[in-house]
């Protein structure tokens, strides 16, 4: 059964544009892709820690919004419409000091006004440390 993605640019493409963004800034890339899913990593580093020392939630959601996002814009002939974020949802499970976690965003639905994702983050150890969930509305291209 093939994937909702109509598209698959390689991940330079993908990560090319981000540049110059909030993305790049946090150090998210893209990592991997298959024909229904799309996988980023971002480092734990003095860019998305909480004073505390521990990785913020917001970036684990900043992250989870991009790979949610990316994946669904996939899923549209660009020509006539994007996906943008209305709704997103994380739990924290684990907290994360060091090294970098893992995102993977995976479509729930794939409809022709919304889609919601499901995005699984994990640490290096392969440990949940965030599930998230995130609807996009499906609008018109602008020009």
């Amino acid at each position: 059964m093939a994937g909702p993605f109509l598209r698959q640019p390689s991940l330079e493409e993908l990560n090319a544009s981000s540049a110059d963004s909030l993305v790049s800034h946090l150090g998210i890339r893209i990592t991997a892709q298959g024909e229904d899913w799309l996988r980023g990593t971002m480092p734990v580093d003095a860019r998305t820690r909480q004073p505390f020392g521990l990785l913020h939630g917001g970036a684990s959601v900043a992250l989870a919004e991009t790979l949610g996002s990316v994946a669904g814009n996939l899923c549209l002939d660009p020509e006539v419409s994007m996906a943008v974020g209305l709704e997103i949802s994380a739990n924290h499970i684990r907290a994360v000091t060091e090294g970098s976690v893992t995102g993977t965003a995976r479509a729930l639905h794939v409809g022709r006004n919304t889609q919601v994702w499901d995005i699984r983050i994990e640490d290096e150890a392969g440990r949940l440390t965030c599930v998230s969930r995130l609807t996009l509305a499906v609008v018109p291209r602008r020009r």
